[in-house]
């Protein structure tokens, strides 16, 4: 864990098979599915987060960042003809930037 805020928390996975949605079904059978992700439960309202206060909060941050809070810093595959190992990073887009900063500081 990189950092937890009142009700998610920031966290760095290391992938060993690139199996589809494989993050995604993980977190979400373990009851801490990603923020705004519609297929796996990360749009709901949990126990113990129902007040309407929460719920507008949630909503509120849902606006800011509308698709699933998951991005690949890192990936990287062997080249299917060189077989040389290619690597791409790529920075934390601005929406999900927007959204760690409202979660950092408590806004809404």
């Amino acid at each position: 864990m990189i950092e937890e805020f009142e009700f998610a928390s920031l966290v760095k996975l290391k992938l060993k098979t690139g199996r589809t949605h494989q993050i995604r079904v993980h977190l979400s059978n373990i009851n801490h599915p990603i923020f705004g992700d519609e297929a796996y439960g990360g749009r709901r309202i949990h126990t113990g987060m129902s007040s309407p206060k929460m719920r507008d909060r949630v909503n509120k941050l849902l606006k800011i960042m509308p698709r699933q809070a998951l991005h690949a810093k890192t990936l990287g595959f062997k080249h299917p003809k060189t077989h040389e190992e290619l690597l791409f990073d790529s920075g934390l887009p601005e929406d999900f930037k927007n959204l760690i900063n409202a979660l950092k500081t408590n806004q809404y």
